[in-house]
Order: structure tokens, then sequence, then C-alpha cells
């Protein structure tokens, strides 16, 4: 070994030994971790203490509440200073508005259901989000006895809250969960509600918490789960828009994938959490930052059960016991509505933007621009004074191919033109051989350029709508104003719109394709092939074509058919009725225009003085140039 290779090694070993001590844990970290794994260690041995105990008084004593000394010690060994508050029987309180009821019960001081009062799911029951058997939302603390808590498993007494009943606000209604320790110490879970907001605000506060916590307490950490139920018909096309969301501070959105299993540790602090299914979402935003989070989401595959998603999140908080005022949160239990949403970032700094309209899947880049800044304004201008969704949809397509008909002129137009040029076409293609595809080509392009004419200018129209088409796309299973609006068979423009429904399984066709017919989307296939049928009779025909490309234009229609099978009727509408005034624009076009003149006016083109090339055309006749020397370089060779 060489003196190198020696002094490499040394190198390493001092940056390895260099790393570990500037990584090391604080004394602060290693005494409170000490606290947690003790308490762990003491609450498994005390918990089967408890068990034995709970045991051998029911045998003894049935269903009697009272304990004697030893079981009042055990429970202060368990609970440590929050013995006071380990017993107690679970009741539930509900408080509405006008858009939202929540229950909240004294057991862990939580909010166990959220309902949404205007929403009501495919089977005809409102829309519950959650109950308090699909979800947990509690804090873990260490006690000043080494214990670990969790304030799940903890009773809180209800402060300012009508207990009798169910609690209907019409004013801003501010209630208090508390929980007791010794030594006048609590927790408290102080929530508001306004009279007409899918929003709850949760701040925690206490008094003399520093007595009965961990000495070395700086944060708490946060378990909030919660399953998805299905709300809507179409179950496999909600599953596309269901997930597991969160947005970095000050940053993006980004989300879990919605298929299979996925865990996932973001580097970077938190602002908030959703559970979104397609059109209703739960959001837990921190006033500050998550941090140390773990995000995990388990897809329910199974098509019997009720439920899309299974969704966990671990995270921390900063907490000072020392101070009455702890970490403030803010619950959204609402619709993915865009307005809606984007009310909650007026007159708030950049980056301080919740940006929940990103729950929204509107599409990325330019196809979200054009949802934002054009689909959504109009969709919302019409729905002030149309109340069928369905004329809406009809106007919003006439708007559109309104816009867009000079692109199809124009496209039209390049396309006559080339059709009127394939006797000149082949003329070149008979004078040269086939093996000679450069000078063919050559010689093509200076025809083109005679005439005026750019193989480009009939593609690029097309280009500039496809923006359009894909924004569409996205717009309509998102677009929460669809569901449960009827048009005409339709029942639900947000789903499909079964015509014929079967129960067998039919291999590969019930997997793909469903257990039923969508008459929008078959509307849609049929007015697709006259389609295919017009356009390819516009289009110039080469000898040259590739075989079997006519068969794939016509075959497109049918993979249509499958694809959209599931998807909004709202969306095979759209396309139905746009492709139809395509078809019709057409035909009009083809009317007006006079390929005998056109042809005239090219042939007109030969005899102008030549045009300056543009830098394009420039470039692409110097290619070709190259192409055909490298071609006849290599045929000599």
């Amino acid at each position: 070994m060489d003196r190198n290779t020696i002094l490499g090694f040394v190198f390493i070993a001092l940056i390895l030994i260099g790393f570990s001590w500037l990584n090391r844990p604080s004394e602060s970290q290693l005494a409170y971790q000490k606290h947690i794994n003790d308490s762990i260690a003491a609450m498994q041995v005390t918990n089967k203490q408890m068990a034995t105990t709970n045991d051998s008084l029911q045998t003894a004593q049935g269903d009697s509440l009272q304990h004697n000394v030893s079981d009042t010690a055990q429970i202060s060994a368990t609970f440590g200073p929050f013995a006071p508050s380990a017993e107690g029987q679970e009741h539930f309180y509900t408080i509405e508005n006008k858009v939202i009821k929540i229950t909240i019960s004294n057991k862990g001081g939580r909010i166990v259901s959220a309902v949404l009062r205007d929403y009501h799911s495919y089977d005809s029951l409102p829309v519950t989000l959650f109950d308090e058997k699909e979800s947990a939302f509690g804090f873990t603390f260490a006690t000043n006895n080494n214990r670990v808590l969790n304030t799940q498993n903890l009773y809180f007494e209800p402060i300012g809250l009508d207990t009798t009943g169910t609690t209907v606000i019409t004013k801003p209604l501010s209630f208090t969960m508390r929980l007791h320790a010794e030594n006048g110490a609590y927790l408290d879970y102080v929530y508001t509600l306004q009279p007409n907001d899918y929003m709850v605000h949760l701040e925690l506060k206490g008094n003399n918490m520093a007595s009965v916590v961990a000495s070395n307490t700086d944060r708490l950490e946060l378990t909030w789960n919660s399953k998805i139920r299905q709300q809507e018909l179409g179950r496999k096309f909600e599953a596309r828009y269901t997930g597991l969301y969160y947005k970095f501070v000050a940053a993006d959105v980004e989300n879990l994938s919605p298929s299979g299993d996925q865990t996932k540790t973001p580097p970077n602090m938190i602002q908030w959490v959703a559970f979104k299914d397609q059109f209703f979402s739960s959001v837990l935003i921190a006033d500050k930052s998550f941090f140390s989070t773990t995000l995990e989401s388990k897809a329910q595959e199974n098509d019997s059960s009720h439920y899309m998603m299974s969704c966990k999140t671990d995270m921390y908080v900063n907490y000072n016991p020392k101070n009455a005022s702890g970490p403030g949160f803010r619950f959204y239990f609402g619709p993915n509505k865009y307005p809606l949403l984007a009310s909650f970032d007026h007159g708030i700094p950049s980056d301080q933007k919740l940006q929940l309209t990103k729950l929204i899947p509107l599409g990325w880049g330019i196809f979200g621009w054009v949802n934002r800044y054009a689909i959504i304004p109009m969709f919302d201008f019409f729905g002030s004074f149309i109340l069928s969704y369905g004329i809406i949809i009809l106007l919003m397509t006439l708007v559109i191919k309104l816009v867009l008909f000079p692109l199809t002129y124009k496209s039209y137009v390049s396309s006559a033109k080339m059709r009127v040029l394939k006797p000149q076409i082949d003329a070149i293609n008979e004078k040269i051989p086939a093996d000679k595809a450069m000078e063919r080509q050559k010689a093509t392009m200076d025809l083109y350029k005679k005439v005026g004419v750019s193989p480009m200018s009939g593609c690029l129209p097309m280009l500039l709508q496809l923006p359009i088409l894909i924004a569409m796309f996205n717009f309509f299973p998102s677009s929460i104003e669809l569901r449960h609006q009827a048009f005409l068979w339709a029942k639900d423009l947000s789903s499909y719109d079964a015509v014929i429904t079967w129960q067998a399984h039919i291999p590969i066709i019930t997997q793909y394709f469903g257990n039923h017919i969508s008459l929008f989307c078959l509307l849609m296939t049929i007015v697709s092939f006259i389609y295919t049928k017009v356009n390819m009779s516009t289009q110039m025909q080469s000898s040259q074509q590739i075989p079997g490309m006519n068969m794939l234009m016509y075959f497109t229609p049918i993979l249509m058919w499958f694809w959209f099978n599931d998807y909004a009727s709202g969306l095979s509408y759209y396309y139905f009725v746009s492709t139809l005034i395509t078809i019709l624009q057409t035909y009009a076009i083809r009317y007006f225009v006079d390929e005998k003149k056109l042809l005239a006016q090219l042939e007109a083109n030969k005899k102008k003085p030549a045009k300056k090339k543009s830098g394009f055309l420039d470039r692409l006749e110097k290619m070709q140039r190259e192409q055909v020397q490298n071609a006849s370089g290599k045929k000599k060779k």
C-alpha cells in the first residue's frame, strides 16, 4: 500500500469522525429519548398489570365502577399527573352551521365526525367525510414521571358547550375541551367555528403544563389518521382523484401515489396535509409548520369496500409548556370547489398562500393556466344566470369553437393546398426513383417554396388547439358543480351515464370497459368515426402511405370508447358536441373554399419573385442538402 492510499484512508476516517461529531444528538435529545424509552417499557408493564386487575375486578364485582385503593394507585402509576382524566364515559357533542356539522367526543377532545350539509353521496346519504371509527387525532407527550400518553385515550371536560343536544350556530362559536391534570394544570383544545364556514380553528392553550410534562419537552407528536369513503358511483374513476396531498412551507404541493401503498418522509417543513377524494377533502393546516413528518397511504383496491384509501400521518409541532398559548391549527372539511379554495388566499402574501386550489387537478403548466384563466371564469359566468349545466357546456363549446375557428379554417386551407398539389407531387415521385428519397424530398420542398406553401401551416393550428382539449379533459372530471347535475338521460354529469348495465363478469371487458355502456360516450365514438372519415377525405392521400394507416385511424375511436366509458358523462358530452361542430365547420369551409381557384393562385405564385426564406425554411433546406450529399457520398463509396 503506497503513501497516497494511506493518506486517503486517513482523510476519509477524519471526515467520518468529524461528521459523526457534528451530527451527534444533544444532551436534551438524549434525555428526551431516554424518557420515552423508559416510559414505553413502564407502560407495557403497567398495562399488563391493569389488564389483570380489571379482569379480577369484573369477575368479583361485575360492572361496578368502584375501585379500591390499589386500583387508584395503579391508575396513578400508569397515567401519572393525568390520572384525573384517565377514566370517564364517552359523550358526543354536535355543532353545526349552515354548511357543516361536526361531532366532538370528550374522549380525546377530538372531532370524530364531519358531515357536509349541502352534499349527498351516490346513495343519497349526506356526505360524511369520516366518523369516530374511521379517524384518529391526538398528541403524544412524555409526563414528568416518565410516562408516554396520547390525548386520544384521556377524557376532556367540555366548557362553553351545550351538552343537552345539537348546537346550531348563527354567530361565531368558541368552546373548549379541557384535559385536567394534577396541581391545577390543564391543557385546552379551543375550537372556533363561524356560521357559514368550512374551516374549524383549533388552538392549544395550557395552564401550569410545565409541572406535569417532561422537563425537556419542546415538541408534541401529532397523529392524524383517516379512511377516505367512497362518495361517487364510478369507483374506478373516483380512485384516480383520491390521494394524500401535502404542501411544503412557502413551496409547492405534492401528493402520494393514488394507487398502491406508499410511505414518504418529506425532508422539509410541511404547511398542510390533506386527505382528498374526487370532490371533497379533509385538510389539517398548521398556523406555523409541521416537521419530521411521515406520510402513509394505502389504496383499498377491493371493489366491495366502502373506502377508497387509508391515510396516516405522524408529525411534530413545536410546543413550550411554559407558555400559556400553544400551536394553532385549522381544519378544512369541505368541497374541492375552486372559487371557495381560492378565497382562502385573498389578501395573503405569496409566500404564505395555502394554495388549496392545487387539490383540484386542473393540469400542469399551460393546461392549468387555460383552466384557471379562461375555462373556469367562462364556466362561472354562464353558471351565474343559467341553471342547466348541460346548456352551459353547450354554450362553452360554441364559444371555444368560435374562438378557434380561424385556426380551424387555416388548417383546412393548408390541407386543401396540399391536396390540389397532389398530382404534381405524384409526378415528382414518378420522375425520381424511390431509392433517391432525399432527392424526392428536396424536389417536393422546392415545389412548396415556389407556390408559397408551408407543410407546417396545417399542423401548427392543430397544435395551438391542443392545450384547450387537454385542459377540458382535466376540467370536467374535477368540476364539483357538475356533481349530481342531470341533463337529458344523464343523471349525473360528473359520472358515467349508463343506459345498459349487466352483472356478469366478462374478462378484460369488465376490467377495462366496466359493466355498463355510457350513451354519451357511445355517441362520441360514433361522431368520431364520422369525423375520421370526413377528415381523411380532405387530406392528401399519398401513394406511399403506410399500409394499415387508415385502419389505425378508424380504430382510434374504439380505443376512446373503452377509455371514456367510465369517465364523466359531461366530458363525453363536450367531446361529442365539439366533434359534431367541427364536422359542420368542415363542410361549411369546404363549401366556401374553391379548390380550382386555390390551385390557380398557387400556380400564379410560381411566377412571382422568390421571397426571402425564413430562418426555419433556410435551416430545413440546408439539412436536406447535407442529407442528399451524405447519401450520394455513401452510395459512391
